[in-house]
């Protein structure tokens, strides 16, 4: 009860004209929140997903129109072939459960990051997904998928490249706005919010090109443990900022 009276505090106070129009989160945390409770860490992946779920209905609930999640970078390839494998059925799992309800929720799902090294079963579902809340208006998730911020910027240089050398543009064409068409995610915002938990306090190769004037929180909490009240903290951390875009 003491817990549902303060994320009600939280909720109040939270300024409705100042919400962001963009956040972006690091999941961070899941294999310590298993470790520390003695649990294999896919039962920090399967507890984050949990969060997940709550905090795109939050999001949409408050207003925010751009949720960006970094669910696995071009470097998590590194990790176990045994966690890799449960993280993509997992992801799979997720899709084919919660479609219905993403559709119902009006959310539109966006994929940063290049999908032709999944395998032919998850790449499918993603691309079903994509297709069936294409027309969906109420929020965007950007599900951030063997991506890496670097790669992305590379990317981008060499479509450049490419438009030039076929005469689609000019090199004096291209400036600092007009480069974001290159990017994953083109015709969005930066993020105006970034978040991190457990405690690191890094970007991770994490959108680079977008997070130039973002506003950070790092939170201490394990993803798993991250819940809406917490969220709130960081919204009303980033209503208490002044941002001024290296002006005065």
């Amino acid at each position: 009860m003491i817990k549902g009276n303060k994320e009600k505090t939280l909720k109040k106070n939270i300024d409705l004209s100042k919400i962001p129009k963009h956040v972006a989160i690091i999941m961070d945390g899941n294999g310590r929140w298993a470790k520390k409770r003695f649990l294999p860490r896919t039962a920090g992946h399967r507890e984050g997903v949990n969060r997940v779920k709550e905090i795109v209905e939050v999001s949409g609930d408050m207003g925010i129109k751009y949720l960006t999640i970094y669910a696995f970078s071009t470097e998590n390839w590194n990790r176990p072939k045994d966690e890799v494998n449960y993280l993509m059925g997992l992801l799979i799992e997720f899709i084919k459960k919660e479609l219905k309800t993403i559709i119902k929720n009006d959310v539109k799902i966006n994929v940063l990051g290049d999908i032709n090294r999944l395998s032919p079963i998850l790449k499918k579902e993603i691309e079903n997904t994509i297709e069936l809340t294409k027309q969906n208006k109420k929020l965007v998730l950007n599900i951030a998928l063997n991506y890496g911020g670097r790669d992305e910027i590379i990317r981008g240089i060499k479509m450049v490249f490419e438009d030039i050398n076929n005469d689609r543009i000019d090199i004096e064409d291209i400036n600092e706005e007009s480069f974001k068409k290159y990017l994953y995610t083109k015709d969005q915002p930066d993020p105006d919010l970034l978040i991190r938990t457990s405690g690191e306090m890094r970007l991770s190769n994490f959108l680079i090109y977008q997070n130039a004037y973002t506003e950070f929180v790092f939170s201490d909490v394990y993803w798993p443990d991250f819940n809406t009240m917490e969220y709130y903290k960081c919204i009303k951390e980033y209503q208490n900022r002044n941002r001024r875009f290296g002006g005065l």
